[in-house]
């Protein structure tokens, strides 16, 4: 393959990457709680930034509780514990609620919808469902990896004797381990993202810690969307 041919394959695939509505949100959640890190929650460019990307991307998100709706009601794995199954479900309505409640809040925060009180109250509420919905998904993360660590000990036994790095079962299981543990760091981020949003801790939790916990978090989802890199054929 020429230089040329490699450059435009990699440029397919920042196109194809940067075209994902969700690929869009998550840098601009970046932008927005890097600029909050750099307010401090002082008036002044930078948390006027905060506050329209915080806006924009509601608009990003109109309907997108339909996903977690859709995978709510979706059948789960076989063989998945009952408590995984209720903690995944329940992260799936929590997070459904919060984007739909937070339709109402971009309605209120751009003048369509006029009763200010009634918006900020709604905008709690919806931050409560999004950090029971971190809660959940922490303890989903935590759950699998167990799994996965028993599995994983299991083949090794029968690996044993044997370079386990080159079984594609073991790797597979090893890659998923992986990005279940990024998963889990994410959702830990998150709890202290929201904590920090709803002023649960606003000593210890400040607009600059909320700011900087939000960035790395945006950065994770950012790396978490990037395509699958694919196999080279040899010949």
């Amino acid at each position: 393959m020429s230089t040329l041919d490699a450059t435009r394959a990699e440029l397919g695939l920042l196109v194809l990457y940067l075209g994902k509505a969700e690929t869009r949100d998550k840098i601009c959640r970046a932008i927005q709680y890097g600029s909050k890190f750099l307010s401090n929650g002082e008036p002044g460019t930078a948390q006027n930034v905060d506050k329209s990307t915080s806006l924009a991307r509601k608009v990003f998100r109109l309907f997108k509780f339909v996903n977690d709706l859709h995978a709510l009601i979706s059948p789960t794995p076989q063989g998945t514990p009952l408590s995984l199954i209720l903690l995944g479900k329940s992260k799936n309505a929590l997070l459904s609620t919060f984007l739909f409640l937070d339709q109402f809040v971009w309605l209120g925060r751009t003048g369509i919808y006029q009763n200010k009180e009634r918006t900020e109250l709604i905008g709690r509420i919806s931050l409560f469902c999004w950090l029971g919905s971190s809660v959940c998904g922490t303890l989903v993360e935590l759950g699998e990896l167990g799994r996965l660590s028993a599995s994983m000990k299991k083949l090794e036994k029968e690996l044993k004797g044997t370079n386990k790095y080159d079984n594609e079962q073991y790797h597979a299981k090893l890659n998923k381990s992986n990005e279940r543990t990024l998963a889990l760091i994410k959702a830990g981020i998150d709890i202290v993202v929201a904590v920090g949003l709803l002023q649960l801790a606003p000593k210890k939790v400040t607009p600059r810690v909320t700011g900087a916990f939000g960035f790395v978090s945006s950065l994770i989802s950012c790396y978490q969307l990037l395509p699958a890199p694919t196999k080279s054929k040899t010949s």
